[in-house]
C-alpha cells in the first residue's frame, strides 16, 4: 500500500477508535511530567496545557540534561514505537516512570516501571502520523482532565469540509491559542511530513510579535480558534497585508470537541494537499537521505 493511501485509512479510522475509546485513570497532575517528540512531544503539550499548566511536557534531552526536573515527578514517556533513544535514556536516569506506547514490548517500555499501551488498528504502513497521534494525545489528556468524546463522525464531516475550502500557498502559518497551539505544532508538521511544505507554528499573540514579520504577501496563514472580535480584527488586519487567512472553527464551546476537530483538520489539509499534487508517497519516503538523517538522529 502505497503511504497516502495509508494515510487517508488511518485517517478514517480515527473514527472507529474514538467510538470504543476508553480514558485513562486520571492521576495529580501536580506530579506528572510528560516527555516526548516530534508529534509525541505535541501530545504531552497536550497533557500540559488541559491541566492548565500543573502537569509539565518537556523533549527527552532537556530532561537528559536537568534530571533534577524529574524530582518527585512520575514521568509519562510518550513514544509510538517506544524506540527513540532520547527518550529510552532518559527513562534510564528516573525512578518512576511510564511509557505511552503502541510497543508495550520496546526498549522504553523495558526502560520504565509502568506501561499504558495504547489500543489500536492502523493500515500497518509507515506513514505520516494521524491515529497515532490522537490516541497518544487522548491518553495524555485523559490522565490529567475528565472528558468524553462526542459527535466524532460530525466532527471529522466538518473538519472534511472546510479543510477542502482551504488552499495551502507559499508559507503557511498555522497559530492558536492555549488548547490548539500543541495542535498548530502538529498541524505543521504534517505539512513538513506529507508535502516537504514551508510551515510555521505560533500562538497567536507571538505571530504578531514575531512570525508576522516573515510573512509575504500571498502567504497561508490558519487560525485554530472559534470565532470572536479579536480574531475577526486580527483576520481583517492579515487580509490588508495581502496574507490569505482562514479561520476553520465549530460552533461548539467544549474545548474537547475543538481539539478533535483542528486535529482533523490537521490531517485532512495535508491529505488534500497530497492529492492535489497527485502524490502517491509522503515526502518523508521519498526524501531517502534526509529520512535517513532522521532515523539516525532518532532511533
Amino acid at each position: 500500500m502505497r503511504t497516502i493511501l495509508a494515510f487517508e485509512r488511518d485517517i478514517e479510522s480515527q473514527l472507529e477508535f474514538l467510538d470504543t475509546f476508553k480514558p485513562q485513570k486520571q492521576i495529580n497532575p501536580k506530579g506528572a511530567l510528560f516527555c516526548g517528540s516530534g508529534d509525541s512531544l505535541a501530545s504531552s503539550m497536550m497533557a500540559e496545557c488541559f491541566s492548565d499548566y500543573q502537569a509539565l511536557a518537556v523533549d527527552p534531552l532537556v530532561l537528559a540534561k536537568n534530571k533534577s526536573i524529574s524530582k518527585n515527578k512520575h514521568v509519562y514517556f510518550v513514544s509510538i514505537s517506544g524506540n527513540t533513544i532520547s527518550n529510552i535514556r532518559a527513562a534510564k536516569m528516573v525512578k518512576k516512570s511510564t511509557a505511552i506506547t503502541k510497543n508495550p514490548t520496546s526498549n522504553l517500555a523495558k526502560a520504565c516501571t509502568d506501561t499504558i499501551p495504547l489500543d489500536y488498528y492502523d493500515s500497518g504502513v509507515m506513514t505520516s502520523g494521524s491515529i497515532s497521534f490522537l490516541a497518544s494525545m487522548l491518553a495524555c489528556m485523559s490522565l490529567v482532565f475528565g472528558f468524553r468524546v462526542k459527535n466524532a463522525r460530525k466532527l471529522f464531516l466538518s473538519a472534511k469540509s472546510q479543510a477542502r475550502k482551504i488552499a495551502l500557498k507559499n508559507k503557511v502559518y498555522f497559530i492558536g491559542n492555549q488548547h490548539t497551539y500543541p495542535l498548530c505544532m502538529y498541524a505543521a508538521a504534517k505539512l513538513h511530513e506529507v508535502l516537504g511544505m514551508d510551515a510555521h507554528y505560533d500562538m497567536i499573540e507571538q505571530f504578531s510579535h514575531a512570525g508576522l514579520f516573515s510573512a509575504k504577501p500571498g502567504d497561508t496563514v490558519i487560525i485554530f480558534e472559534g470565532k470572536n472580535a479579536h480574531n475577526a480584527c486580527l483576520v481583517s488586519q492579515l487580509k490588508s497585508l495581502g496574507l490569505s487567512v482562514h479561520t476553520p472553527s465549530i460552533k461548539s464551546g467544549s474545548k474537547i470537541s475543538q481539539v478533535i476537530f483542528y486535529t482533523f483538520v490537521s490531517q485532512v489539509l495535508a491529505l488534500n494537499g497530497a492529492k492535489r499534487k497527485r502524490l502517491t508517497d509522503c515526502y518523508f519516503i521519498t526524501e531517502k537521505k534526509i529520512r535517513n538523517v532522521s532515523s539516525s538522529m532518532i532511533y
